[in-house]
């Protein structure tokens, strides 16, 4: 097996100490983007897609299609650079409809010589869009994989107890209940990071449709689905290394987040067994991954268990945290200047959401 081999002057600040050595080290870089809408342009019968079809309302052609996933394969080649000159190693997506556009997606050139590997569940979504995981098959190697159902009702919004306590059953719905709010599943892949164990969820919340503070309890509930799956981790090895990335649709210090979750945006906060949440202090400068009426938030974040944040480089340990705003991510005119450059009806374009990513590295002996 090949390694990337970095060495250079590096300082790094953390909360123990700060240190300026000339070392060798690997990096590795992992990525969480929000493909909007990587829909293909065949009708799906069986989910509510027919806006991107060439006959719907986007007028989704095969020309468009095709752009589109230029586009993301330029991304995803970039992200990261020019601190790591590989392409991410691990990226988790969302909105994508099906396995067919991921398929799509890594024959692009800018991808294919990666050689990616694909983990991804059809989710009960009503608009037909998943999550996913994209990997370097040279680095990462999944064991384990399965997609952890947020099971939600619209009945008693009101009743934080009757909203949440679904989760502390360990029963599968036998029925569609009409009550149900059908979202994403969280996916949990588990795997080696070269030789070393690995877990990695990826996230898309419920949205904010029908308003912030009507739908917050939903996101409460995917927070603590999210927590309860680590604990499951920790349980079988209180040292795991858990990463978890995704769309919350909140930010850094929304409840779904800071109680739900329990994350921390400060180091010297984190409890063992605890979560860091590198974003929030992004967040607290006032930068963003996705803006609203000129308000800019962070809704796309790599949170991480306390074992990634050892002073020790002996194994992989996170390093910091970017969000990858490249020039021609960017709207450069018009009502939304300075916005993510997203789809519209007469163009392909990104998406509407900037890439977030992590470096990882490792002393290199």
């Amino acid at each position: 097996m090949q390694f990337i081999k970095i060495s250079f002057l590096i300082i790094i600040f953390n909360s123990f100490q700060v240190y300026s050595q000339s070392k060798k080290y690997k990096i590795h870089t992992v990525a969480f983007y929000n493909f909007e809408n990587l829909y293909d342009t065949v009708n799906d019968a069986f989910t509510n897609d027919d806006e991107w079809t060439p006959n719907g309302a986007q007028h989704w052609t095969t020309e468009k299609y095709q752009q589109k996933l230029k586009n993301l394969a330029r991304v995803l080649s970039e992200i990261g650079t020019p601190e790591n000159s590989n392409a991410p190693i691990i990226i988790g997506g969302c909105e994508i409809e099906n396995r067919g556009v991921l398929e799509d997606l890594i024959k692009e050139p800018k991808l294919q010589q990666f050689d990616l590997g694909i983990v991804h569940f059809d989710s009960p979504d009503k608009r037909g869009i998943d999550v996913a995981l994209l990997y370097q098959k040279k680095y990462f190697r999944p064991v384990s994989f399965s997609n952890i159902p947020l099971i939600i009702y619209k009945k008693n919004i009101e009743k934080k107890e009757e909203i949440l306590e679904v989760l502390d059953d360990d029963v599968e719905v036998k029925k569609e209940n009409n009550n149900r709010v059908f979202t994403r599943d969280q996916l949990l892949v588990s795997g080696f990071l070269e030789d070393e164990e690995i877990h990695i969820i990826v996230n898309h919340w419920p949205s904010r449709s029908g308003g912030e503070k009507a739908t917050s309890l939903f996101r409460e509930a995917a927070g603590k689905l999210n927590r309860k799956i680590i604990d499951s981790l920790q349980q079988i090895n209180p040292r795991a290394k858990v990463l978890t990335m995704g769309d919350l649709n909140d930010g850094p210090l929304n409840n779904s987040v800071k109680t739900g979750l329990g994350a921390k945006g400060k180091k010297a906060e984190v409890p063992e067994f605890g979560v860091f949440n590198p974003f929030e202090e992004m967040a607290n400068k006032g930068m963003g991954t996705i803006a609203f009426r000129d308000s800019w938030n962070i809704f796309d974040q790599i949170i991480m268990t306390e074992s990634f944040l050892k002073n020790d480089f002996s194994t992989f340990n996170f390093w910091k945290a970017r969000i990858f705003k490249a020039q021609y991510l960017i709207q450069t005119s018009g009502q939304y200047k300075g916005y993510p450059l997203r789809n519209t009806v007469s163009e392909a374009g990104f998406s509407d959401h900037f890439p977030v990513y992590i470096y990882l590295i490792k002393e290199f002996q």
